[in-house]
């Protein structure tokens, strides 16, 4: 991990440089050299190599001096641990641990009686007992001890020491979680606090460095250096992720996150935390004695400033904001390394989600504005915060209806004022015209070299550009705004569809719901033509009388040729009225037809029916037949307004009316009849007149007039409402027998459909039919009659005859049969058939006479069974109870139920004769016994 590319973005910003000597009234005879620096906030630490200690503040934009306090002219300051936890300063001073208190008000006092410290590291914790304590790792000599630090309430501190190992050559130390991670001139080592085990982590070279040890921020890594590499562990001592690669050996590590701060080589240098990117570099004079000191304070994430000291000066600096960050590189038109930061920031938690939101948008218009619109619109998508609204003024001038909407964002100021997208265009290619001079003259711009390599034309310009405007405004669509918001999204969409002649997605977007302001594009798209889309949009809005006007003339148009025809096919065709595709003026039927079966307008409805059924019968049957109107149309007009010679369009709405509609008007049931019957004459007509016909032709004209008849046949019977005889007038000249029969059926003259069913339909089937549902004998008399004689030149039909005698003559009076015997009739056909009656009616005789004498016989029976009934004894004693009361009986008038039950007289009076004790009742069940049923 690590990058050796030059720094392109400021990540700390000076903000104070300090001269310690100056501030703090010494004499310039008495220089002071800073040895070591810490902060904790708000406060600033500095240690000289004269034994003196430095108090500044960092609360205010200038720090301010505070005070110093002299420690001993031999004992040089080297490191400075605030240990906030006890309230306290750790300094370690000429191999003393000195004390001292965080406002330097009190002299420093010693910790222990430790010399030869080498390195020190302190971990804040808490005690068991709730009191404030801390911890340090101390090295001395060849001994790594621990020394707890418990604050009382007297401000006294408690020091309790103990060896944790045997460590010799200790340069570094550094406390983490339980480990204590060593570094000595021969490698990396750690230590536990809680067992004393160790172990070793890694080697160093021989000619290596010393060895540093830094904590990361958040308390779960260390970072180990070697030479110029920092080798990012655990608490374990486990290599995690990458390492950092430094561009000179580091002499002091500070962190602020997110960034690692480096000093070394007279220069310092900041790297990102987490994939150890090289920011930024920031040169220093080389100092006189000493080296480079970086401080910041250790809780490191929350930290916002690190100080650097040379020997004499001490430069503060901040850390920039991620936001002022990305305004700079955006100010340098840097826009792909600002948008790899803000993705960085964002991965980070550095940036609230609204201000990336702010920054997509601020992005997405100065990428407008240098022309380069789609990746514009692609931060614009981006964004959550930035409102559809703010793009109106690209598309429409000021002032407008949406004016007011548009929000007075000004951003960071980096971008010009949205106006038309023309105006962009033009200053755009102006400024690309200025930077070819420039560059020709060999002056570097920030215009991009694609432009510059490749200038795009003006028009190539403005179609991309509304391309992508229209796919924010699509995506804008789908989002939760104000009702002016989608009013102005919409209608400005349909503006730049109408710009490009999208005339797919201009009927697309008007025939859907949306909410385009009528007013604003009627004019517009009159004037350009697109009546099919004004169209759309009229009918989405509610405005039919308009939407069908413009059908109207455009299929007048499309028929009369003054539009071309393209035979399109609607997206939505519900009405299913055609397969393929359709003529421009089907299509106008289509779409007029949609509104029409909608609306309720009666006069509206009437009004365009007509051009529709000249178009399309099935369309214009659709729209007076639709359910899909509130209130359905008066039958009355509609009738009425149907051209008599749309029989078709006139026959379906008055079936539909009978049928579904469940109509009871005679007029209209009459009507549908006249209508089917002259339908089916004019069929017979044609068909038995066209002799120049294929058997296909043949085939197809028998089947339509089949299916007319049929029909025909269907509503004449099942209907009743009708007036047979103004129908039979119609036909009574026609050939349609069986139509006729039914009719006569209808007024009750039984003898002409008889007539026509034996003889002029020949249906002996049929006809005997009839008589069955005549009911009586004397029809199949009277057909017989018809079969022998009937008449108008016609032979006698024997053959019928014996049919009808066969099915038949069992239940007909042999003597009228045989008086209605012709002498012409072959004997041989009727002789079999007239035996067999005879033989019937005698059998039918004989076998009523035996039912007759059963029936006698069984009556006869139950009478005498009844008498038994009656008669029969009943034997009671002394111990015989009333089945009711449960008294005994004696002498005690009783009476006897069917069911055995026997009961005193005064429980039968009590409960009747139709219920017995035992809970029947006879009069809603009987009872019967085996020796009442017939046996004789």
């Amino acid at each position: 991990m690590g990058s050796n590319t030059p720094p392109s973005r400021a990540a700390l910003e000076p903000f104070a440089t300090l001269d310690p000597a100056a501030l703090a009234g010494l004499p310039a005879s008495s220089p002071l050299t800073v040895r070591s620096a810490a902060i904790s906030s708000p406060y600033l630490y500095l240690g000289t190599g004269g034994g003196k200690l430095l108090l500044f503040t960092l609360d205010s934009p200038s720090p301010d001096f505070l005070r110093l306090l002299p420690i001993g002219p031999t004992r040089p300051v080297s490191a400075i641990l605030p240990l906030s936890a006890v309230a306290r300063l750790l300094l370690l001073a000429d191999g003393l641990l000195l004390l001292a208190d965080p406002l330097l008000s009190r002299p420093v006092r010693r910790l222990g009686s430790v010399r030869n410290v080498a390195a020190v590291a302190a971990r804040a914790s808490e005690s068991d007992d709730d009191r404030p304590s801390c911890s340090l790792a101390v090295s001395v000599g060849k001994k790594l001890l621990l020394v707890d630090l418990t604050l009382h309430d007297a401000d006294e501190l408690e020091v309790r020491t103990r060896d944790i190992a045997l460590v010799d050559g200790v340069k570094a130390l550094a406390w983490v979680g339980d480990s204590v991670f060593v570094g000595t001139a021969s490698g990396y080592s750690l230590f536990s606090t809680t067992n004393a085990q160790g172990g070793d982590i890694f080697t160093l070279p021989e000619s290596s460095r010393p060895p540093r040890v830094k904590p990361l921020s958040g308390g779960d890594e260390v970072m180990l250096l070697v030479d110029n590499v920092g080798v990012v562990v655990d608490r374990s001592g486990h290599p995690v992720g990458s390492s950092f690669v430094f561009n000179t050996t580091p002499d002091c590590i500070a962190e602020v996150y997110p960034y690692v701060v480096v000093a070394g080589d007279s220069k310092v240098d900041v790297y990102r935390r987490k994939n150890g990117a090289h920011l930024q570099a920031i040169p220093f004079a080389r100092p006189g004695t000493g080296g480079l000191i970086v401080a910041s304070e250790d809780a490191g994430i929350g930290s916002d400033v690190v100080v650097i000291a040379t020997a004499y000066k001490v430069f503060c600096y901040r850390k920039v904001s991620a936001v002022e960050q990305i305004k700079a590189l955006l100010r340098r038109k840097s826009y792909a390394e600002a948008i790899s930061l803000l993705q960085e920031f964002e991965a980070d938690g550095e940036i609230s989600n609204d201000m990336i939101s702010f920054v997509h948008a601020q992005f997405g218009f100065l990428l407008f504005f240098d022309l380069r619109f789609e990746d514009a619109v692609n931060h614009f998508l981006l964004s959550e915060t930035m409102q559809p609204a703010e793009i109106f003024p690209f598309i429409m001038r000021d002032p407008n209806r949406w004016s007011d909407l548009v929000p007075r964002k000004r951003y960071w100021g980096l971008h010009a004022p949205p106006k038309p997208l023309e105006e962009v265009i033009d200053d755009g290619l102006v400024t690309l015209q200025q930077a070819l001079f420039l560059k020709k003259a060999g002056v570097d711009t920030v215009v991009d070299d694609d432009f510059l390599s490749n200038p795009p034309s003006r028009a190539d310009l403005l179609e991309v550009a509304i391309r992508n405007i229209i796919r924010y405004l699509c995506a804008s669509r789908e989002k939760d705004l104000s009702s002016s918001e989608m009013e102005g999204v919409d209608t400005l969409l349909m503006y730049l569809y109408r710009a490009l002649n999208l005339v797919d997605d201009m009927e697309k977007l008007a025939s859907s719901q949306n909410s385009c302001v009528v007013e604003e594009l009627e004019s517009l798209l009159d004037d350009s033509g697109h009546l099919r889309t004004l169209a759309f949009l009229y009918g989405s809005k509610g405005m039919c009388s308009k939407s069908l006007g413009i059908w109207r003339i455009l299929a007048r148009n499309y028929s009369t040729g003054l539009w071309k025809d393209h035979a399109i096919l609607p997206e939505t065709d519900s009405l299913e009225t055609s397969v393929g595709k359709m003529s421009g003026e089907e299509i106008a039927a289509v779409e007029a037809s949609k509104i029409l079966q909608a609306s309720s307008d009666q006069d509206l409805v009437l009004e365009h029916l007509g051009w529709v059924a000249d178009i399309d019968q099935e369309l214009a049957t659709a729209i007076l037949t639709s359910e899909m109107r509130e209130k359905q149309l008066s039958p009355e007009k509609v009738v009425a307004a149907i051209d008599p010679e749309k029989v078709g369009i006139h026959q379906r709405y008055l079936q539909w009316l009978i049928e579904e509609q469940e109509c009871d008007e005679p007029h209209y049931h009459t009507s549908y009849a006249l209508s089917l019957s002259r339908s089916a004459m004019d069929a017979v007509r044609l068909g038995s007149n066209n002799e120049e016909r294929n058997n296909k032709e043949f085939d197809s004209d028998m089947q339509f007039i089949y299916l007319l008849r049929e029909r025909l046949q269907f509503f004449l019977q099942s209907s009743d409402l009708y007036d047979p005889e103004e129908v039979l007038d119609v036909i009574s000249e026609s050939e349609l027998w069986l139509e006729k029969a039914i009719l006569y059926r209808k007024m009750g003259q039984e003898n002409i459909v008889l007539q026509i069913l034996a003889l002029k339909l020949e249906d002996s089937e049929a006809a005997e039919q009839y008589c069955a549902e005549i009911g009586r004998d004397d029809a199949y008399i009277q057909l017989l009659d018809l079969y022998l004689d009937p008449k108008n030149g016609k032979g006698p039909m024997f053959t019928a005859a014996v049919r009808l005698l066969h099915n038949h003559g069992e239940s007909l009076d042999p003597i009228q049969v045989l008086e209605r015997l012709s002498a012409d009739m072959p004997l041989q056909l009727a002789s079999d058939t007239i035996l067999r009656m005879l033989r019937a009616r005698v059998h039918h005789h004989r076998q009523g006479q035996i039912v007759h004498n059963l029936s006698r016989a069984t009556n006869l029976d139950a009478r005498l069974t009844r008498l038994e009934e009656r008669s029969r004894h009943v034997q009671l004693t002394d111990e015989s109870i009333c089945d009711s009361c449960r008294a005994r009986l004696g002498t005690k008038l009783f009476v006897m139920y069917p069911d055995d039950s026997v009961v005193c007289y005064r429980c039968y009076r009590n409960q009747g004769d139709s219920a017995s004790p035992h809970g029947r009742n006879f009069r809603k069940g009987g009872i019967f016994k085996q020796s009442w049923l017939v046996s004789r």
